[in-house]
């Protein structure tokens, strides 16, 4: 099916997620969401249910879960990581996947997507965010077969009423597809929502806000990591960077921003301090 056509078809669905999305949108978010990949390591070493007590000691409210494979969560049934998510008093808002077009990947936009999104619906997600593309999925081509991939994606996740959303690092504003950023043409050819990485957007030299006044409404979902006071840009603490998040929440009715989840993808503190640090900062902002 041609993309306009697809487009055609599948615009009343979008339309009427975007249009629940304002209707629920929540401009303060006050419970503060956390990316668990940050703390992938510490999963690995110590099990993810000692970690989930540890981020709901620390005051996190929502998570959102990363490396769901073969029908399990951090190697849990749906049933058992809904249990264990509940005895913490957390909730798994959102998930990241990939297209699983990579060699040894079995779940994702193009393998057994119908499953994932039924495991995603019974553990109380509502979001499910294509988290990333590969240096092999970057191609004009790629991004040509994408944009159907993530409506036809976000066509089978609205049946189970979860909404679709993709997750942005900085290659999709540097690179240019016919002098167009894939960012902008993902905008334009998608139905799906967008989950904001302000790291990334303000490395790359771009305006967030600009962006949410040109698609008000598109934003529900925020990834809030802070950068370094160094040439490098690093990750940081929020709260420890550069970014003006003050500004930025200023302008979260008009995103219709629901959800914003921490996230530092690399630590020089252990991470469990760097997300402590990251909440208390957030919890004494006016902003947060």
């Amino acid at each position: 099916m041609k993309r306009r056509t697809f487009l055609q078809t599948t615009a009343g669905l979008g339309a009427l997620a975007l249009l629940q999305l304002q209707a629920e949108a929540n401009p303060q978010a006050k419970a503060v969401g956390l990316q668990l990949y940050t703390l992938r390591e510490d999963i690995q070493k110590q099990g993810i249910e000692k970690i989930l007590a540890e981020v709901a000691k620390l005051g996190y409210k929502k998570v959102e879960n990363f490396g769901y494979g073969q029908g399990k969560f951090f190697k849990k049934t749906p049933a058992e990581y809904s249990q264990l998510l509940k005895d913490n008093g957390l909730t798994a808002v959102s998930g990241h996947y990939m297209t699983a077009r990579t060699p040894g990947m079995t779940d994702g936009l193009t393998k057994n997507w119908e499953k994932v999104v039924e495991d995603a619906a019974a553990i109380g997600q509502k979001y499910v965010v294509l988290a990333y593309l590969m240096d092999s999925e970057r191609k004009a081509e790629d991004y040509n077969q994408l944009f159907d991939l993530l409506n036809k994606s976000s066509e089978i996740a609205l049946k189970s009423g979860l909404t679709m959303g993709y997750h942005n690092h900085d290659f999709e504003f540097t690179q240019k597809i016919d002098g167009q950023k894939p960012y902008d043409l993902l905008l334009k050819n998608t139905n799906v929502v967008m989950e904001m990485d302000l790291y990334w957007v303000v490395k790359a030299g771009e305006n967030a806000a600009a962006y949410f006044a040109k698609y008000p409404n598109r934003f529900p979902l925020w990834h809030v990591k802070d950068m370094a006071k160094t040439p490098e840009k690093e990750f940081s603490e929020v709260g420890l960077g550069s970014i003006d998040f003050a500004s930025l929440f200023k302008e979260a009715s008009v995103a219709g921003l629901k959800h914003y989840f921490v996230e530092q993808d690399v630590c020089k503190r252990p991470p469990l301090e760097s997300i402590q640090i990251s909440i208390d900062n957030i919890q004494k902002a006016k902003w947060g």
